[in-house]
């Protein structure tokens, strides 16, 4: 299969009727972080075991597409001595990999940040490929101040994000680029969607000069959303202001946005988004949802660091995807949520 026809058939499976993508890409730091918040230790072996869960759920491969892994867990393998990507494999769900290298300062803004990561992408590409990956994934995050980000931020993070698209497509990788508007301040939804347009709208021009292919790449950005000091606004709210800010920024040709959850509970997340799929209006692209914490939260909080609770953590993992599977079609109710069956 060429290049071409690689990425095609990448985006149809991460694009069928039903399912999203899961981002358990988090680096070591933030991995520990996350399993301490519920009293589990990080160490090769419980990151292993935990990831192998998540990629073994039966059934599981209905409600998600694909996965994104941190490059750890591309060589990982399960109990049954399959490679985690072989396991996803198995149940017809996409591998895929955070290639950024995190956040660094970017000079001469005043403290703001810019994603380093790009040394190397197309050697380390390779190997990924060779390990099973598909598709790629890399993450800009703009602060939001009254004055920030700057023209400055907004530009260099865009050009980056492109730059690394096209190393990506020219692997015949399908490429997500995530441009996340933060939540952590205390501005208003009107501000965020200012920002997230600027955001975006530097993106696709960035992309536009390097080439890229817009018919296999997806974006991955945070929905329009006050800052946290902010009381959440009702779905409804948050439906109307995230798709005006698309429809103003993102052309047709993008097959599938999916979100990101940042920072919201895994409840406001999925009512979001089906709240963004309820509403009237052209949608041309898939709206589907790539989430971390709103997924991830749940099944930790099952599994506790305890291999004798790996039933329940998977049915926890198989219960919140299919509530965003229903979600992504608009067909979710909160009432649901009491629901584990």
């Amino acid at each position: 299969m060429d290049r071409i026809g690689q990425m095609q058939h990448t985006i149809e499976r991460l694009t069928r009727p039903g399912r999203g993508i899961l981002a358990a890409d988090e680096s070591y730091p933030t991995i520990t972080k996350r399993l301490s918040d519920f009293g589990i230790e990080s160490t090769e072996e419980s990151r292993r075991f935990y990831r192998s869960l998540l990629a073994t759920t039966p059934g599981i491969g209905e409600t998600i597409g694909g996965v994104i892994f941190f490059e750890e867990t591309l060589g990982q393998r399960t109990d049954d001595g399959l490679t985690i990507p072989a396991a996803c494999e198995s149940q017809d769900i996409v591998p895929g990999i955070k290639v950024d290298k995190g956040l660094v300062e970017l000079s001469g803004s005043g403290g703001e940040k810019v994603t380093q990561g790009l040394d190397n992408l197309g050697d380390r590409l390779d190997g990924y490929l060779e390990q099973g990956a598909l598709f790629t994934k890399w993450r800009n995050a703009y602060a939001v101040t009254d004055s920030l980000p700057s023209r400055q931020a907004l530009d260099a993070n865009a050009e980056v994000l492109a730059r690394y698209a096209a190393i990506v497509q020219s692997r015949g990788m399908v490429p997500i680029v995530e441009p996340e508007v933060l939540m952590d301040g205390d501005h208003d939804i009107e501000r965020c969607a200012v920002v997230t347009e600027a955001a975006q709208a530097a993106l696709f021009q960035a992309l536009r000069r390097h080439n890229v292919l817009l018919e296999y790449t997806v974006l991955k950005p945070n929905m329009v959303l006050p800052g946290k000091s902010h009381p959440r606004p009702s779905p409804e709210v948050c439906a109307e202001a995230t798709l005006r800010v698309l429809r103003r920024t993102v052309p047709a040709a993008v097959p599938s946005i999916n979100f990101l959850s940042g920072g919201q509970t895994s409840e406001e997340a999925t009512a979001n988004l089906n709240a963004i799929n309820q509403a009237e209006g052209a949608k041309p692209w898939v709206l589907g949802f790539s989430f971390s914490r709103a997924l991830q939260n749940p099944v930790q909080a099952a599994w506790a660091g305890d291999a004798q609770n790996k039933a329940a953590a998977q049915q926890a993992f198989l219960h919140r995807a299919r509530l965003n599977s229903l979600a992504r079609d608009g067909r979710y109710a909160a009432s649901m949520e009491k629901d584990n069956a």
